[in-house]
Order: structure tokens, then C-alpha cells, then sequence
């Protein structure tokens, strides 16, 4: 982290800068243009496509820059590019096939519609950051497949939490210290939280109500911890993880002692998140040595007696260290957070309420579902349906309140991408090793 401003300063002054391009200009992509425009020297923020354009024309007028121009071909795009000009456009495709644009952020948080970003991005050797872990925690691993096949950087943001306990999580590795929990750290979770119920708080802060009830229900959480997870090699102590609600205002090294010793020291490790804890909204890794005279250091140096000690960063940033992703995938070649390969921990789709036969399953954060992370071995087990495709199916039959959805439950929406990369994903690292498809389909449209 310490090299990327160093690296961006002399891109700068080689007037070379780093040329991004961002689909989404919600309440998060509006920060991500601001921080780019204003405050990253050695990176341009080159284009911005949502399908409402005017949204994408405000993010940049948000950001102090009027020299922008609405685009409708690749063409256009690329002679903006080429003179200095800012573009907008509805058609989130021609910033994945215009040349000249070394990396696309995906800020959408759309599943279907992101995995189509995605995919055109990989196609035309483009690295692709993701603020959206619900596609990630879905299919990133056949994703990560793709990506190295045509030698670019698939990954996940720093500034989210997940990032950011990745960052962390590399440096107590680096120290020769074994992580064996990496943790989240949140403010509510109540997994029948609604749009409804978050409309005030959505209001107070500028953001989409199903977008807050994704976090308080525990979907947000989920995704992230399963990304995490699957970046790690980690697994989930048991389903759901076990979630520790502490007094609002106990500190953190007081907090983790309440994690059962035995689901930390044995196995490849677990990821969890604790309720109330401070400092929040952070996040912590716990590490264990086994070498008697470096833990005598550790205990030295105020981290205990072990066998287990605690690392924290205390904050996350989210749009203000997504250029830092940027510049490590493009400069670097390095990823943030990344799949290792298989799934380790999915999230799985939950009733809310009473489900009925015949009701088509609302979107993610809204009233009927909500996700819970599962470990990837059970969930092929058991044919549990992933949250994040669930949105558009159809209920064959009842289910009953908080019991976990199965394919069998439902039916399927016709000619959906994230079905195809599902399929993918489970031959590929569950049966055998699959041809992955040269051909990329087509951007899904977004509802």
C-alpha cells in the first residue's frame, strides 16, 4: 500500500496516468468519481455508464468536471479518450470494448447484470474490480478462472470490509503469524429487516432502503465473509457463522474471547463477525505462533501471552481506497482479494417470512429472503439455493419461515448468465475440470 502513491505520483508526471472507467453511479459510485477526479494524481476516471445517464452526467458534475460528453459507439468513447474528454453513455458495453481504458469498477451490485460487466470486461483484457460482493460471492471463482485465462486482475475492492481484512490478513501472514479467524465487525443484524423498516435511515444517509436492509439483515455480511472465505481458504464454524452480539461498546480483545478456542486452533481457520464490538465498524484477524521465543516478542510488544492474538484495523474507507485497488491491479498486477480457486463458504438463500407456492423471489435485502453463509462442500450437498440467484424464481412449493431455500424449491428463470456460471462453477472445481467458453454472452439488461 505504501508504494501505490509513489507509483501513481511518477504515472503522473510521465503523464501516463492510469485510465479507469466505472459502471454505476449510485450513492457509492458517486464517491468513487469524486475521490478519483479530485484527489488521485496519476489516474483519470475516464468514463462513467448507468443506465440513466443523467445520473452518470451528476456524478461527474459532483466532482467539479463539466468537459463531459455522451457517448453512443465505441468510436465516440475512444476519440473522448484520445483528446482529453469525459465520457457518459447508457451502454455499459462500449467501456468494456473501448480501447484505451485499462480497468472498469463495477459499483452496480447487481448480480446478473454485473457477471455480464464482468465477463465483457475479462473478454476485452480489461482488469475488473468489484464493489459488489454479491457477484462475487456467487460466481468469483469461475470469474477468477477467466480472468487468469486472458492474464487479467480479477478483484475485489480495498475500502470495503472485505478488502480490507484481506490487506490485514496478508500482513500478519507476512509476520509468520497464522491467521486462524478473520472478522467482521458490525453495528445491527436482524435478519427480518426490510426497505420498510430501513426507510429512515436510507433517507437520512442518501442511500436505496433495499441497500441498507441488505446490511441489518445480514446478506451484506454474509457475502462479504464468504468472499473472504474464498480468498483465504477459510471456512465457517457452522452455518450462519456464530454471529457474537456483545454490549454496544466492548472493546474488541474483549469481545473475541467469547469465539469457541477449539474452532480457532484446529482446521484451516474460520471467518465471523461480532455485534457491538468497538473500534467499529472495523475489522480484526486473530493469529496464533507456535514459536516459543517469537510469542515471548508478541507478549513484549502488548499482544498477550497467547495462544491467540489479536490484529485490528479499525475503519474502512470504502470510495476512498478503491483507486488504491486500481492502481495495484493495473500497476501492480495485483489483486486485492481474490478466489484461491474453488468455493470454500457460500451464502445461501433464507425465508424471511412465510414463502408461498407461486410467489417470484424478490431481489436481495428486500422481504423475503435474506442469505447466511454455508461452507461450499455442504451447499453442493444438500442442493441449497444461492442467494444470489435466487431474485426471479419461481416457489414450487411453501417455505416455512427461516428454513433454507433448495433448487428444488424453485424454478429457475430461462437463459439467465448467472445460471450458466453456476453450472461452470460446480463442473469445473466439484466434478471436473471444464472447458471454459471463449464466447462471452451478451450484458444481461438490467431491470
Amino acid at each position: 500500500m505504501i508504494i501505490i502513491d509513489t507509483a501513481l505520483k511518477r504515472r503522473a508526471e510521465e503523464r501516463n496516468p492510469v485510465k479507469v472507467a466505472m459502471v454505476g453511479s449510485g450513492f457509492m459510485g458517486r464517491g468513487i468519481a469524486l475521490q478519483i477526479c479530485n484527489y488521485v494524481s496519476g489516474m483519470e476516471l475516464v468514463a462513467i455508464a448507468n443506465r440513466d445517464v443523467e445520473n452518470a452526467r451528476h456524478a461527474y458534475a459532483e466532482s467539479g468536471l463539466a468537459n463531459v460528453h455522451e457517448v453512443t459507439s465505441v468510436s465516440q468513447l475512444e476519440e473522448n479518450i484520445r483528446v482529453g474528454k469525459y465520457s457518459i453513455t447508457s451502454d455499459a458495453a462500449l467501456l468494456c470494448e473501448a480501447e484505451g481504458i485499462d480497468a472498469i469498477i463495477e459499483v452496480t451490485g447487481a448480480v446478473e447484470f454485473g457477471a455480464g460487466i464482468a465477463l465483457k470486461a475479462i473478454q476485452n483484457k480489461k482488469h475488473i474490480i468489484l464493489m459488489n460482493a454479491e457477484l462475487d460471492g456467487t460466481v468469483g471463482p469461475i470469474l477468477k478462472v477467466y480472468a487468469d485465462k486472458a492474464g487479467v486482475v480479477f478483484t475485489n475492492s480495498d475500502g470495503d470490509q472485505p478488502g480490507v481484512t484481506m490487506n490485514l490478513y496478508r500482513f500478519v501472514k507476512s509476520l509468520g503469524v497464522r491467521p486462524v479467524l478473520c472478522g467482521n465487525i458490525k453495528g445491527l443484524h436482524d435478519p427480518y429487516r426490510n426497505p420498510t423498516t430501513q426507510e429512515g435511515f436510507a433517507k437520512k444517509w442518501g442511500q436505496k432502503p433495499a441497500m441498507v436492509s441488505s446490511f441489518a439483515d445480514g446478506s451484506k455480511i454474509s457475502f462479504e465473509q464468504a468472499i473472504v472465505a474464498n480468498g483465504t481458504g477459510m471456512r465457517v464454524a457452522k452455518q450462519g457463522m456464530h454471529g457474537i452480539p456483545v454490549q454496544p461498546g466492548t472493546p474488541l480483545k474483549e469481545a473475541i474471547k467469547l469465539f469457541p478456542e477449539e474452532d480457532l486452533l484446529e482446521g484451516p481457520g474460520i471467518v465471523d463477525y461480532l455485534v457491538g464490538a468497538e473500534p467499529g465498524p472495523g475489522v480484526f484477524v486473530i493469529g496464533t505462533h507456535d514459536h516459543p521465543l517469537q510469542k515471548h516478542y508478541l507478549n513484549l510488544y502488548k499482544l498477550g501471552e497467547g495462544p491467540l492474538y489479536l490484529f485490528y484495523t479499525p475503519y474502512h474507507l470504502c470510495h476512498f481506497e478503491v483507486p488504491h485497488t486500481v492502481a495495484r491491479a493495473v500497476i501492480f498486477h495485483d489483486a486485492t482479494l481474490a478466489p484461491l480457486g474453488r468455493p470454500f463458504v457460500e451464502v445461501v438463500a433464507v425465508a424471511k417470512i412465510d414463502l408461498k407456492a407461486g410467489e417470484e423471489i424478490d431481489p436481495i435485502g428486500h422481504y423475503m429472503t435474506y442469505g447466511l453463509c454455508e461452507n461450499a462442500e455442504i451447499r453442493k450437498q444438500e442442493n441449497l439455493l444461492p442467494l444470489g440467484v435466487a431474485e426471479g424464481c419461481l416457489l414450487r412449493r411453501d417455505v416455512a419461515k427461516d428454513q433454507v431455500l433448495t433448487y428444488d424449491d424453485v424454478i429457475l428463470p430461462e437463459g439467465r448468465l448467472i445460471d450458466k456460471l453456476r453450472k461452470e462453477q460446480d463442473e469445473y472445481f466439484f466434478k471436473r475440470p471444464a472447458e471454459i467458453p471463449v464466447a462471452i454472452p451478451k450484458i444481461p439488461e438490467r431491470a
